[in-house]
């Protein structure tokens, strides 16, 4: 069956690639690195500072360093009324691009790294996330990206190595960042960084992607491994409209070994109650899990650029199963079926000059299930069951309600995750935002709403609503300071013990306000 996939998949990218319209040049390319002539090494470094203040806080003592996940979830985070989170972080991500003019543009290698702390956090240790105490002297650089790029054809790539893993046929090296967060599956599904190989053949019409990548490779000797593949293909029916279609295939033989530290990874792994998505109840015996996407998706003046309005959108649907050992039988027996359904609408109207000049509408639903004995899952799967995080869907413009991409060490909301907990949602968000003064003063009101689909015990559907507001002011390119905040009402779905951590008491409900500097340097 495997073997019977992958040449089926092969066939189809052949196929998609051969109809593509040739046109000279590489076009297609989205370069946005300005670029001087004959230049073999380039750097850039990206800059962010913020300060915060927020009524969330984890009560575990370990976790003062990166928190990631569902509010309420097992990462300990709570609200309350008297605490006040009040502290400063930063991160610098330096990026570095090396292209040998003896192979004329056809190489390069790529270096991307991490460095985040919080203010007066740790000194004289070793460990990401952390060292900018007194002395400081920390050890903590943080590996992204490490990959070259081949060009061997014209409109062909092959990218090799630790690179990004975003779910959409964009290049994921020559796009801006808000593309991927507003088109194709919109970082949803997969949005991080995995290890492997992926091929593109880019023109004016035809943007094609076939990837393997090694998420878990785990004991090299067994096959225990967790791996992915992918086929992406989009074709520029005009100017306007993009239409592409997709199939993903995870093959996880892992029965939960390796992962995110001491919460591993998988169905049944404590990372997926830390990430607030499904939790397979599975025993201990081995298992292999396959879980297939099969999805499409649309898009409309996507850049924004043909006339006022711009429109996005996917179906996506996952299916699969779960094998196990079964005890004292030499064989693997059905431990739950996966079936569900994602599907997300959005659409753009500009109004003024500008691209902030715009009023926007967000609209997500996802099937879910609350019934664990049947053997039967009918929700959604995304990349966050073997990631921490693996999928971000942050370009919704909520903050509490859904996650942003304004954080550093802390990337905690009240849905993570398209599942929801396995339970679902019906939600979107509704954001009007104008430049005050054109490409210099700019401002944001959203507001945020989601129901679950299933009720968890002793709750009720309604998971909460959101406002939200930002300014912020470009000092030059590239360059901008920027004030926010948000307020979230919980809704009766925190009723239960479940969805709020086992706490006896009704969680408090959350706010956040954060002021940040950005500065994207070349």
């Amino acid at each position: 069956m495997r073997h019977l996939l992958i040449i089926c998949l092969s066939f189809h990218f052949i196929f998609c690639c051969a109809q593509s319209n040739d046109t000279d040049g590489f076009k297609g390319f989205e370069k946005i690195i300005p670029q001087k002539a004959n230049k073999q090494f380039q750097s850039y470094f990206y800059f962010y500072q913020q300060n915060v203040a927020m009524n969330i806080y984890p009560e575990n003592d370990f976790l003062k360093g990166q928190i990631v996940g569902r509010l309420f979830g097992s990462n300990t985070t709570n609200t309350s009324k008297s605490i006040k989170a009040l502290y400063a972080e930063q991160r610098l991500i330096p990026f570095f691009i090396y292209s040998p003019q003896i192979f004329d543009g056809r190489a390069t290698l790529r270096a991307s790294f991490e460095i985040d702390w919080t203010w007066g956090d740790a000194s004289y240790g070793t460990g990401g996330n952390f060292g900018s105490a007194i002395s400081a002297d920390q050890v903590n650089l943080q590996t992204q990206n490490i990959e070259a790029e081949f060009i061997p054809f014209k409109y062909w790539t092959i990218n090799l190595g630790l690179q990004r893993m975003f779910d959409t046929p964009h290049d994921s090296y020559r796009t801006l960042f808000d593309k991927f967060t507003q088109t194709g599956y919109r970082l949803a599904f997969w949005g991080t960084d995995g290890v492997g190989v992926s091929i593109r053949r880019q023109t004016d019409r035809h943007k094609s992607k076939l990837g393997m990548y090694k998420l878990y490779e785990n004991n090299v000797e067994l096959n225990d491994d967790v791996t992915l593949y992918e086929l992406n293909h989009q074709y520029a029916i005009s100017k306007l409209w993009n239409l592409g279609a997709s199939i993903y295939h995870v093959r996880d033989y892992s029965t939960g070994k390796g992962g995110v530290s001491i919460l591993g990874q998988g169905f049944a792994s404590q990372l997926t109650n830390y990430n607030g998505v499904y939790h397979f109840n599975l025993t201990s015996d081995p298992y292999k899990g396959k879980v297939y996407w099969a999805g499409m998706y649309f898009s409309r003046n996507e850049d924004a650029m043909h006339d006022p309005w711009t429109l996005s959108g996917f179906l996506n649907y996952n299916f699969g199963n779960i094998k196990q050992l079964a005890p004292q039988e030499p064989k693997y027996k059905t431990a739950s079926t996966i079936s569900g359904l994602a599907a997300n609408l959005r659409t753009a109207y500009r109004f003024g000059q500008t691209a902030s000049d715009a009023i926007t509408l967000d609209a997500i639903v996802t099937t879910g299930d609350n019934d664990g004995q049947d053997k039967k899952y009918k929700g959604v799967i995304t990349s966050n069951t073997w990631g921490s995080p693996g999928a971000i869907f942050i370009g919704t413009g909520s903050y509490l309600l859904f996650p942003h991409g304004n954080v550093v060490n802390r990337f905690v909301s009240a849905i993570t995750d398209l599942s929801n907990m396995g339970y679902g949602i019906a939600g979107g968000t509704i954001n009007f935002s104008k430049d005050i003064i054109p490409h210099k003063l700019h401002s944001k009101l959203g507001f945020a709403a989601a129901n679950s689909m299933v009720a968890p015990f002793g709750g009720g559907n309604f998971v909460g609503w959101e406002v939200n507001a930002k300014i912020g002011y470009d000092f030059g390119a590239f360059l901008t300071a920027e004030i926010h905040g948000a307020n979230m009402q919980l809704g009766n779905f925190y009723d239960s013990t479940i969805t709020r951590g086992n706490n006896t008491t009704r969680p408090v409900n959350p706010w956040l306000a954060f002021a940040c500097l950005k500065w994207l340097i070349f």
